[in-house]
């Protein structure tokens, strides 16, 4: 135990846990969204099961390292590239993450009211296999990152803990504001958009910098604060259409 608390640790430690509370800003996002699509009293429930679910994916891929590295072995080859698992993970999760934003957005402008005949219910267990399947994809590339900055699987499990209590501190209120702002909740879907492009440009061996990626969220988040705070709207903003059924 004298070897774990040692300076060394305690930076990678911090840093590990910084860069996971980062990497999971899109995970919350996600999250916020698909949350969003059930009655108020039960988003709470479901946005601390879905990062329960996401700390939980991540120490067991810690737990299982090993497997995890062998994902980054050749499986076959297409037009000279290699495939590996992680890379059909990454393209599966990239078009998923694609498509749902994609469906998302048209839902929200085009979509039917909730109460409308033709909505189906979004279920609890619905959202849960939603925010699982994106949990893995998000997990494993947060995994592959942490064994490449620490070497102690306790370093990397504890910095995981402390991202996702992070992460759920701040879920409700990230949350409540991207809901009170339209234009936030379609910035936050184009968001998805961005990172699916990514996740599947990586997939193809096309590796996009993430700090280029966060740096252009930043940025247009920060525009569009400035916008709310400067352009205060006399009217009520833009209604979103919210296509959910009150579970019975």
């Amino acid at each position: 135990m004298t070897e774990l608390f040692t300076s060394a640790n305690a930076i990678a430690l911090l840093t590990l846990a910084g860069l996971e509370i980062v990497l999971g800003i899109d995970n919350i996002v996600f999250i916020s969204i698909l949350v969003a699509k059930l009655p108020a009293e039960r988003q709470a429930a479901a946005r601390r099961i879905g990062l329960l679910l996401a700390m939980g994916m991540r120490i067991a891929l810690l737990l299982a390292i090993s497997w995890v590295m062998g994902l980054t072995q050749p499986l076959f080859a297409i037009l000279e590239h290699a495939f590996t698992g992680r890379d059909l993970i990454l393209l599966v999760g990239g078009l998923f993450l694609v498509a749902k934003a994609t469906w998302e957005i048209h839902d929200k402008l085009e979509g039917s009211e909730h109460g409308a005949a033709s909505v189906k219910a979004a279920s609890f267990g619905q959202v849960l296999t939603q925010i699982v399947l994106l949990d893995v994809v998000f997990s494993l590339d947060s995994v592959i990152t942490a064994v490449g900055m620490a070497s102690d699987v306790r370093i990397m499990i504890a910095a995981v803990v402390i991202a996702v209590l992070v992460m759920m501190v701040s879920a409700a209120s990230i949350s409540a504001f991207i809901e009170k702002h339209p234009t936030m909740k379609m910035l936050a879907l184009s968001f998805l958009l961005l990172i699916g492009v990514v996740l599947i440009a990586d997939g193809f061996g096309q590796h996009v910098s993430k700090g280029y990626i966060y740096f252009a969220m930043a940025f247009s988040l920060f525009v569009e604060i400035l916008n709310i705070r400067i352009r205060r709207p006399i009217e009520p903003p833009v209604h979103l259409h919210q296509s959910y059924v009150s579970e019975p």
